[in-house]
Order: structure tokens, then sequence, then C-alpha cells
């Protein structure tokens, strides 16, 4: 049978619905959190370098980055250590939209786009 589309989607024992949060009045997901999703080896770095050279294909309404306050008000909503080890550089979040097309354009680099991302790579 068919999953229904009411069902929590849940991947590596991970629930999706658990990595959406509310800011600015819109509902996003952290780019560690699709890192971790996506399995990218090096984290973060794979999909901000995606981001960045496709970055005529994300908008505005698709992602933006977080200020030092609404980092500091996520890290109080979730209430653990998770956010404490954040690297320097503020988090992006990302939309349904921007969602969709990141995941788009993940799925079609190819090896060789991969390897020219510094030694960045997904996780086989």
């Amino acid at each position: 049978m068919g999953q229904n589309m009411n069902e929590v989607i849940v991947k590596n024992n991970i629930n999706i619905e658990n990595l959406i949060y509310e800011i600015r009045g819109v509902q996003v997901m952290l780019n560690s959190d699709l890192a971790k999703l996506y399995e990218c080896a090096n984290g973060t770095k794979i999909i901000n370098l995606a981001v960045k050279r496709n970055i005529e294909r994300f908008p505005q309404d698709f992602y933006f980055q977080l200020t030092n306050k609404e980092v500091l008000n996520l890290q109080s909503q979730v209430g653990t250590t998770k956010y404490s080890k954040m690297s320097r550089a503020l988090p992006y979040v990302f939309t349904e939209q921007g969602v969709a097309m990141l995941t788009t354009i993940m799925f079609q680099l190819t090896d060789e786009e991969i390897k020219n991302f510094q030694g960045f790579k997904l996780k086989p």
C-alpha cells in the first residue's frame, strides 16, 4: 500500500516534522538539518556552495540568513544544546520552495561537480 500523504516523513530515524521551524512568519528548515538529511559528508559546506553557484535559482523568498537574535530565539525554543556549537557564520534557512529547489540541485550534481566543490562530497 502507498504511504498516506498525512503521515509524518521519517528518514534515517529523523522525524522531519521536528526539523521545521517558524521564523519571520514562514516555515523553514535549517541548512544544518538539510545537510544531515542529504547525508552531506562535510555538513553545510556543500549546501552553501551549491546555493552560491546557483544563486539565480534562489530568490529571497526561498532562503535567508538568520540574524543573531533569531539564532538566540531558536536556541531558546528548541531547548537543547543543538545550536550552541554552531559555526561562527550565521545559519541559512530554507522555505518549502527553497528546500524543493535545493533538492533538485543537490540530486543533479554530477561526480565531477562534487569534486569541484574543493573536495566536498555527499556520502555514498
